[in-house]
Order: C-alpha cells, then sequence, then structure tokens
C-alpha cells in the first residue's frame, strides 16, 4: 500500500492514543516507602573502576530462527541457540572449537531443508535428540501434560508443525530454555552466578506447574536468572512515571543524595521498582501473564523496571523491564507468603550495574547484546546458506550451474 493511502483519521487515532498514555498522570511515588518495591529505591551505580571485581560469572543466552522458501517448493532454514560467560570483564571459552574468536557455545540442527511434512516432522524430532533438550526435560520429570497448548506429546507435534514459522518458534524457544538448565549444571557455574536472558520468565509453551520448577532449582543452587528487555508496552505505559522521576533527580534528589563517589563528575543515581497491578493491567490482557504468584499464571517471574546508569534527559531510553526469579524476590512465595525480599532485590540490580557502564547501549547489560551478535541469523543468513549450498551441488554432485541457478530462483525479487 502506498502511504499516501494510509487513512489520516487512523494516523491520528494513533498519535492521540499514544499522547493520552504518555500524559496520563504517573501512579507511582516519587519517594521510597520503606518496605513497599512499587515505590522507587535509589542506589549509586558500581564505580566504573570496581565493575570488573567481582568473582561472580555472568552468563547471557540467546537464541534465533531464519528460513527461506524458493518457488520450487524448497525451504531451508535453521534455528540456533547459545550462551556466553563474563569472568572480570573478560569472555569465557565455554567450547572446544580451535577458532580464536568464538568463546560461546551453541546449538544447531542438522536438518535445515523442508519440502514436505516428513522432513518438517524430522526437524522436530531431532530438536528432542540434542542433548541440552533431553536433559532439561530428563530434570521436568518427561510429563505427558508439559505443554501449555497440547494435551500430550502427538498433539504437540501435530499443532508445531502446521507451519514453518511456528516450528522454528517452537525449537528456539524449548532449546534456549534448556540452556538455563544445562549452564546451571556447568562445573564452572557457582551460587551467586547470573544467568540473563532476553524477553521474560513467562514461556507460553510449558504449563506453570512444571517450568516453576526450575526457578525453584536455580533460587536453591543460588544461581540468579533475570530476564531483561527494553521492549515492552509497560514503557510506554510507565513514560510519566519515567518523566517524573527523572525530574526528581534533576531538581532534587542528587543534591540531597549520599553520594560515596566524591568525583561529582563520576555521580550515578540508579532506580528500580516493582510494576504494580495497575500498570500491568494497562499493558498486558492476559491474566496469567499479569499473575504475580506460582499458581493459576505463566512461568516464574516477577516484573520490575531498573535504571542502570543514567542519562540524563533521555527518560526512557535507558530503562530496561527486568523480571527477576519470583523465587529470590519473595523466597516463600508458594506458602502465599507475599513479603518481598528487598535486599536480595537490591543485590540484584546493583551487581547489573556492573554489566551496564561500558558498551555502546549504555544501561542494558552488555553480555545480552554480545550473545545476541553470537547468536542471531542475521539478514545475510538468506545469502550465505545459498552460496554455500551452490557451492556443494556444484563441487560435490558435479550439477549444472545453470541447473543449480534454477534451484533457488526467487520470484519475488523480479515482481
Amino acid at each position: 500500500m502506498n502511504h499516501k493511502e494510509i487513512p489520516e483519521k487512523a494516523i491520528e487515532s494513533v498519535a492521540k492514543l499514544i499522547n493520552d498514555t504518555i500524559k496520563f498522570p504517573s501512579r507511582v511515588s516519587v519517594t521510597t516507602i520503606e518496605g513497599e518495591t512499587e515505590t522507587p529505591h535509589y542506589f549509586e551505580i558500581i564505580p566504573f573502576s570496581e565493575i570488573d571485581s567481582s568473582e561472580r560469572n555472568f552468563y547471557a543466552i540467546d537464541g534465533s530462527y531464519n528460513f527461506q522458501e524458493f518457488y520450487n517448493g524448497i525451504c531451508i532454514g535453521i534455528y540456533t541457540a547459545g550462551y556466553i560467560c563474563y569472568y572480570k570483564g573478560k569472555q569465557v571459552k565455554l567450547n572446544n572449537e580451535d577458532n580464536p574468536i568464538t568463546n560461546g557455545k551453541s546449538y544447531a540442527p542438522q536438518n535445515i531443508m523442508i519440502t514436505n511434512d516428513k522432513d518438517k516432522e524430522a526437524i522436530f524430532d531431532e530438536l528432542f535428540s540434542l542433548e541440552p533438550v533431553k536433559n532439561f526435560l530428563t530434570f521436568l520429570g518427561n510429563p505427558t501434560d508439559l505443554w501449555a497448548f497440547a494435551s500430550d506429546f502427538a498433539s504437540l507435534k501435530a499443532t508445531t508443525c502446521e507451519n514453518t514459522s511456528k516450528l522454528y518458534s517452537f525449537c528456539q524457544t524449548l532449546l534456549e530454555w534448556s540452556l538455563i538448565y544445562e549452564i546451571a549444571n556447568l562445573d564452572r557455574t557457582k551460587e551467586g552466578d547470573f544467568i540473563l536472558r532476553d524477553g521474560n520468565l513467562r514461556p507460553l509453551v510449558f504449563k506453570q506447574e512444571y517450568i516453576k520448577k526450575l526457578g525453584k532449582f536455580l533460587h536453591e543452587k543460588g544461581i540468579i536468572l533475570v530476564s531483561i528487555t527494553k521492549n515492552s508496552p509497560l514503557k510506554l505505559h510507565l513514560s510519566s512515571t519515567f518523566k517524573t522521576i527523572d525530574d526528581y533527580l534533576q531538581e532534587d534528589l542528587k543534591y540531597k543524595f549520599e553520594f560515596a563517589e566524591t568525583d561529582e563528575r563520576k555521580r550515578k543515581i540508579c532506580c528500580w521498582l516493582e510494576v504494580s497491578d495497575y500498570y500491568l493491567e494497562k499493558s498486558f490482557k492476559n491474566d496469567m501473564i499479569r499473575k504475580k504468584d506460582v499458581k493459576g499464571g505463566r512461568g516464574f517471574g516477577l516484573y520490575f523496571i531498573a535504571r542502570l546508569d543514567y542519562v540524563e534527559k533521555l527518560q526512557n531510553y535507558d530503562w530496561v523491564v527486568a523480571d527477576l526469579n519470583i523465587y529470590d524476590a519473595i523466597p516463600d512465595v508458594e506458602n502465599s507468603n507475599k513479603n518481598r525480599d528487598i535486599d536480595k532485590i537490591s543485590e540484584i540490580f546493583k551487581e547489573l550495574t556492573r554489566l551496564s557502564q561500558e558498551h555502546y547501549i549504555l544501561g542494558y547489560p552488555y553480555p545480552l547484546a554480545e550473545v545476541h551478535n553470537f547468536v542471531t541469523l542475521k539478514s545475510s543468513f538468506k545469502q550465505e546458506i545459498i552460496n554455500r549450498v551452490k557451492i556443494s551441488l556444484y563441487r560435490d554432485t558435479k550439477m549444472e550451474h545453470v541447473d543449480i541457478e534454477n534451484l533457488f530462483l526467487d520470484i519475488h525479487d523480479r515482481l
């Protein structure tokens, strides 16, 4: 559609909705109420000179998938997930490869071509043969009713293989969650270490009664799992809150805050607060996503917003949405005791400032940016995989050049 054909009234309604949401007065107090996590908790950033002095390992997980369909019915695609680790500011080698540049560990399938439904099923079956996936499902007890949208394994397979996008998305998701369990059991992983992932701790593919076992397991081992994202509807609805807190920081708090840092240029105040039910309801229609419990909801997360660095006047740019393991934030949640462990929550966010000061995205933990670059199948994926298959066809099967080119003709490129 030509941009001129988009109705002007539709554009105006979008602008009005955004403006009304942003201008709506904040329902969050700018001052801290003792013992109340839904009010801001301010703290001083860890000095830049000390960020690499921790004994903790900081892991980061991400995944990706991409596929390309051609006019002759061939589809070539791949999913992947992997993780990296930083210790004292340097990346740790986690694989046995000779490549001196690649330090992370990743997994990908051998089956990458789809010409019929049997090929989709082969990709699905291969996923469940991967070592991390097998180990993770064994840990969960291999329940037949694990899946949130299928009654058994057969129906899960049928539903997942309905279309290519759903198949690859499921494969990536299950592999990512399996790697959390793998990291937790590595020899080098110890109490106090962090595992970071993009997104949230509310997976749609698992029933809560099973996946919460992972959250409890990590909590009992003292391993801190946090999901972080810069993109969330929460940020739109909290825009006025960000501005209100920003004004308070600039006009009041920074003049009376008791800084340990003596150099005024290096003084930075960070902040965290738990997202209230009001803003969760504004942002998410799904009651299960909003649930602050390990019963009747999704996964085992508790939503917070946090500023892990401070860039003056950028407001919501440098705020992140963090989903903390609810067992870390509310240790007795299974007994309906909703008391928050404020000391633990504060420790988690302060430690995260070690990761948010020396990268091209201030306020965002750099291991997540690095693991994204490590595993993401970028737009060049299509041409790279075509070129490699073409070379193999020519070199290994001696196929004629013209026949090879005809195989990978993309009609859309000629429209």
